[in-house]
C-alpha cells in the first residue's frame, strides 16, 4: 500500500520548503517479517506417521511365500469387495480363507475414503479384522483384532492426530484390565525443515510376566528426504535400525536396511532391489542379507486377462534351506 500523501497532488502553492517526498510505505508480510520472500516454514508439510517412517525402503523388499496360492478378487460394488484365497504350504497354515473389504463414502481425498472394514476368516472360525476410520482431517483411529480357537489372541487400538507439521500417535496393545497387563506406545514425529523430520517413541509394557512388572523404552527417530532418496532410522536402548532408499532410474529402486540388537550383539544387513518393466507387465523384487539368505519374487500380469502370475523363491546355503512358491491372482 503506497503513501497517500506521496501520490496526491501538492497544494496550489507547491512544496514551499522543497522537502523530498517521503518514501512509499510498505506493509510487512506477517509470514516473513518484512523480508519480502516466502518463509521456508510455509513449505513444511505433515511428516506422516512413525509407522511409515521406513515405508519407502520396506516397499522395495519382496514378500516371499512358500507352496501354492490361488487368490480370486471379486468386486461386488464400488464400496464392497470379496476375496477367496486357497493356500497349500508346509510352513504357513494351509486351507481356504474368505476375505471381505468395505470402503465407506466419507471421502477426504481422491484416493482415501472412510470407514474401511477389512478382514478374513477360515472354516474353523479364525478371524483377522481391521477397522479404520477418519473422523476429521486431523484425527484417524484404527482397531485390529485376531481371534483363534474362539479366543482373542491379540487386540490393538491406535489413534493418530496429524497437525500441520507434526503427527502424534498413541497405540494400546492387548489391554487387559483384569490381569493388569498390556502395552502402550506413544509416537511423535515433527517436520523440522522441508527435508528433515525428527521424532521419538516411548514404549511401556506392564504385567505379571514382565521383569519388575513394568518396563519402558525410549527411542529417537530421524528421516531425511532427498530428491530421489530417503534416509531414515531409529536408535534406542535395544539397538539401531537404519534404512536407505534410492531411486536409481524409472525402472530400478534400491533399498538397504541395517538392524543391530545391542543386547544380543547381532547385526543383519540387507540389500533389496525392485525392477519394473511396464512394457513387459513385469515386476521383480530381490533381496540378499548378511546371513546369506537370498530371496526374490517375480510378478507377471497376463494381459488382456485379469490374471497375475507370481513366483517366489528363497534359499540359505549355510542352513541348507530352500523354499519355492507359485501363485495366481485373479481380479
Amino acid at each position: 500500500m503506497g503513501n497517500v500523501l506521496a501520490t496526491s497532488q501538492p497544494p496550489s502553492g507547491g512544496n514551499v520548503y522543497n522537502f523530498p517526498p517521503p518514501p512509499p510505505l510498505v506493509c510487512p508480510d506477517p509470514q516473513t517479517g518484512g523480508k519480502g520472500e516466502s518463509a521456508k516454514e510455509s513449505n513444511i508439510e505433515n511428516p506422516g506417521t512413525m509407522e511409515d517412517l521406513n515405508k519407502k525402503c520396506k516397499d522395495v523388499f519382496p514378500v516371499n511365500f512358500e507352496g501354492a496360492k490361488l487368490m480370486v478378487n471379486k468386486g461386488l460394488s464400488n464400496h464392497f469387495q470379496i476375496t477367496h484365497t486357497l493356500n497349500m504350504s508346509s510352513i504357513t497354515p494351509s486351507g481356504y480363507r474368505f476375505g471381505a473389504t468395505y470402503v465407506g463414502t466419507k471421502q477426504f481425498s481422491p484416493t482415501e475414503a472412510f470407514p474401511v472394514l477389512l478382514g478374513d476368516i477360515d472354516p474353523s472360525g479364525n478371524l483377522n479384522a481391521n477397522i479404520i476410520h477418519q473422523f476429521s482431517n486431523s484425527l484417524r483411529a484404527k482397531f485390529a483384532t485376531q481371534i483363534q480357537n474362539s479366543k482373542i489372541q491379540a487386540a490393538q487400538i491406535s489413534a493418530d492426530y496429524k497437525g500441520k507439521d507434526y503427527t502424534a500417535s498413541l497405540t494400546l496393545g492387548n489391554p487387559d484390565i483384569i490381569n493388569e497387563s498390556g502395552v502402550a506406545v506413544a509416537h511423535y514425529l515433527q517436520s523440522v525443515t522441508e527435508r528433515v523430520a525428527l521424532g521419538a517413541e516411548l514404549a511401556y509394557q506392564y504385567g505379571p510376566n514382565v521383569p519388575g512388572k513394568e518396563i519402558a523404552l525410549l527411542s529417537a527417530a530421524a528421516r531425511y528426504t532427498g530428491t530421489d532418496m530417503v534416509l531414515s532410522g531409529t536408535i534406542g536402548g535395544t539397538g539401531l535400525h537404519v534404512c536407505y532408499y534410492q531411486r536409481a532410474s524409472e525402472q530400478l529402486q534400491l533399498g538397504v536396511e541395517l538392524e543391530t540388537n545391542i543386547r544380543l550383539q547381532e547385526s543383519v544387513a540387507s540389500i533389496a532391489y525392485q525392477l519394473e518393466l511396464p512394457r513387459a507387465n513385469l515386476s521383480f523384487r530381490g533381496v540378499v542379507d548378511s546371513n546369506w539368505t537370498v530371496g526374490a519374487v517375480l510378478e507377471k500380469k497376463l494381459h488382456p486377462l485379469p490374471f497375475t502370475f507370481a513366483v517366489s523363491g528363497m534359499m540359505n546355503h549355510p542352513k541348507s534351506q530352500f523354499r519355492l512358491g507359485c501363485g495366481l491372482i485373479i481380479g
